[in-house]
């Protein structure tokens, strides 16, 4: 072999490798200020046309500035308050007007302190500028460590406060997330690959796609062509590594396969990469596809959840393809020390793989029946699953202070009367407007916006009146939306332009937003997939066949998440974006497994026919498949470690169901069903008149 051959051949993979590194070491600093462009306000979120966004637009002429109120709550451990603790209340009311002056949270002036009409609890509220971003949390906490009166238990609540704590989830997800994700995904390699070098290659290559992966989101919203929360940001880390894992898994074993065959570790890795490229290409555009499906979303979060998550899918197959060969060719068989594959050796499968191919391959028929009708049993669930939403002060597991502040609250006043519902109607018949209000179920009183003016008489612009609607429920409360609700229809029955807003009104219309686009959004990926799958296998049959499959799959898991929610887990409910976002990572990332399996079936049944092709197939592959798919849920399942309940049920629905997929639907249901089709499933190929060779 010539020298400058010989010469190219270890220079070109050391380039790839430093590339990496030299690009990836300036982008890490800016990979951790994602967190500074995220917006974890969900009205910021709603469409222009929702209802509540409506009402806020038309606020403003009323020269009024949006605000979040802060409200601090005593209870009286024993009877009522006695006047020195009122006095000493007013004076803690002072001290926390102190601390948001000087913080410059507030929007407007404090409420004086506000007994009970029972004299066991005291209030007042502080009006904070909802723009404060990251510095809410800390004013709260400092709120929180003023001393508390003599004989009274103290409550920092309200809107401002709930949504403190439920921010504060989000809080280190970055370290938190990624240290679990990293550490379970480092135990399963190690067990996988009993060498201590393969999985640090593994992870260092996610770790390469993180890094790059959330740069670019980073500069991407810096520029606001996309939207970023906590949650995006955290559900994209956990995506990022354990793709990027994925496959670099089919990645190494398809090398150390070839590496028994070939002498040359070069040739090994060109063979590899021939036959790995076009499967992890594919699942991840697949994955890529799905998950742009979400810019068809009402919603601004995931809108904005759909390009980071498709960001981070490009770069884990780049980091995959490029950097991670470039360190095999590298380190050759001393990668695997010290197992390491030697040439001309037998290449065994694991004897429990060899064992399930050729029972399947024996009794198809039963495996088919019973893997299926278990999944039908599970799918019958689905109806159970409650996707009516989650109240905010609820959404932190474990409970929060300002979740038991908000139960205080309504045992001694009426829960809504800080953050009231906004009727804005025309000046003509407001008053019929307002009685109608008043009289609506849910509603604690109505009074007019008055401005600056003295007297009752509301404040009239351009033509409209605001009304104030108190309701009696908490504003984050299910209960708030359904008055919020029976509000629009009552005052439409009187005047068709009459609008109904606030803080109630912005959760329910991003309620109805996000089951709207569970309607819209399910089939069109589900179409999406289905096409990519059928240009893939070039086939008609195999790819209704994975896709049924799959959503039969999907079903069974949201079905055994509302079992599970319900009662193992006693959570409050769940979100539809919950279940959107869960379908379309479960059906993106479900259709990976079957995508790694059926092109190696394609592969092998070209040669040995489609029913021997296969059960060698699941065989070959059992082992990697099945890690992919254990790494894979334990990385989503890494969610699970933080106290937001919204993402402890994402990672569960997402984690229980790529178990099944790998399990199950590409371990028994999949080769059963195409092991009864034969050839046909490649229909209409030439590939479905039986083996070329």
């Amino acid at each position: 072999m010539p020298r400058r051959t010989r010469i190219l051949r270890w220079l070109i993979p050391a380039l790839v490798a430093v590339a990496w590194l030299v690009i990836a070491g300036p982008l890490g600093s800016f990979s951790g200020k994602l967190g500074e462009v995220s917006e974890n306000d969900s009205a910021a979120f709603l469409p222009d046309s929702a209802e509540s966004t409506q009402v806020t637009e038309l606020q403003r002429r009323f020269q009024t500035e949006r605000a979040l109120p802060v409200i601090l709550l005593w209870e009286s451990d024993d009877g009522a308050l006695d006047p020195a603790a009122l006095t000493e209340a007013q004076q803690r009311l002072d001290d926390a007007v102190g601390i948001a002056e000087d913080a410059g949270a507030l929007k407007g002036e404090p409420s004086p302190v506000i007994p009970s009409e029972d004299g066991i609890a005291v209030q007042a509220v502080l009006p904070f500028d909802p723009d404060l971003g990251d510095a809410l949390p800390e004013i709260i906490g400092e709120l929180r460590d003023l001393p508390a009166t003599d004989g009274a238990t103290q409550y920092v609540t309200g809107p401002g406060a709930v949504f403190s704590d439920f921010a504060e989830g989000f809080s280190g997800i970055d370290g938190l997330l990624l240290l679990a994700a990293f550490g379970v995904v480092l135990l399963i390699l190690l067990v996988v690959y009993r060498s201590p070098l393969l999985p640090l290659l593994v992870i260092g290559t996610a770790a390469m796609a993180l890094v790059v992966s959330l740069a670019v989101a980073y500069f991407l919203a810096k520029q606001g062509w996309i939207d970023v929360n906590g949650q995006s940001q955290g559900i994209a880390s956990i995506l990022v590594v354990g793709a990027a894992t994925d496959y670099g898994l089919l990645l190494v074993a398809r090398y150390r396969e070839e590496l028994r065959r070939e002498e040359s570790k070069y040739t090994a890795m060109r063979v590899a990469l021939k036959q790995s490229w076009e499967p992890i290409l594919a699942s991840g555009g697949t994955v890529v596809l799905g998950v742009l499906c979400l810019l068809f979303s009402d919603l601004g979060s995931n809108r904005g959840l759909g390009p980071i998550s498709a960001v981070c899918i490009a770069f884990a197959m780049l980091a995959a393809l490029t950097f991670l060969p470039a360190l095999l060719v590298l380190l050759g068989r001393a990668a695997f020390w010290p197992f390491r594959p030697k040439f001309g050796e037998e290449h065994v499968h694991g004897r429990g793989w060899e064992r399930i191919s050729t029972s399947v391959g024996r009794r198809p028929g039963r495996y088919l029946l019973g893997s299926a009708g278990a999944l039908v049993v599970l799918a019958l669930f689905l109806p159970t699953f409650d996707s009516a939403g989650i109240p905010l002060s609820e959404g932190v597991r474990g409970g929060s202070e300002s979740g038991e502040g908000q139960e205080v609250l309504a045992r001694h006043y009426e829960a809504g009367a800080a953050s009231p519902a906004v009727v804005i109607t025309p000046a003509d018949g407001w008053r019929e407007v307002a009685d109608a209000v008043a009289g609506t179920d849910g509603v604690a009183g109505v009074e007019p916006f008055t401005g600056d003016r003295p007297g009752g008489d509301p404040l009239e612009v351009d033509g409209l009146v605001r009304l104030e609607a108190t309701l009696t429920d908490a504003p984050d409360s299910e209960a708030a939306q359904s008055t919020v609700s029976d509000l629009r229809t009552t005052v439409r029955d009187l005047d068709p332009d009459a609008l109904v807003g606030g803080t109630s009104a912005q959760d329910l219309d991003t309620q109805e937003t996000a089951a709207r686009d569970l309607l819209v959004i399910v089939p069109l990926v589900l179409l999406v997939i289905t096409v990519v799958l059928g240009l893939l296998l070039r086939a008609v049959v195999a790819p209704l066949l994975l896709v049924g499959t799959v959503a039969l799959s999907t079903a069974a898991t949201v079905g055994v998440a509302a079992l599970a929610f319900e009662h193992l887990f006693d959570f409050p409910g769940s979100d539809p974006q919950v279940l959107l976002i869960g379908f379309v990572f479960l059906v993106a990332l479900g259709i990976d497994y079957n995508i790694f399996l059926m092109t190696r079936a394609r592969e092998e049944s070209m040669r040995h026919g489609t029913k021997d092709g296969v059960l060698r197939t699941l065989a070959v592959t059992g082992g990697v498949i099945t890690s992919a798919g254990l790494v894979l849920a334990a990385t989503f399942g890494a969610l699970t470690v933080l106290p937001l309940v919204i993402l402890i049920q994402l990672g569960f629905l997402v984690g229980f169901g790529v178990l099944l997929d790998t399990f199950v639907v590409r371990t028994l249901l999949v080769p059963a069903a195409v092991r009864l089709v034969g050839d046909k499933v490649w229909w209409p190929s030439e590939l479905a008149k039986g083996p070329t060779s």
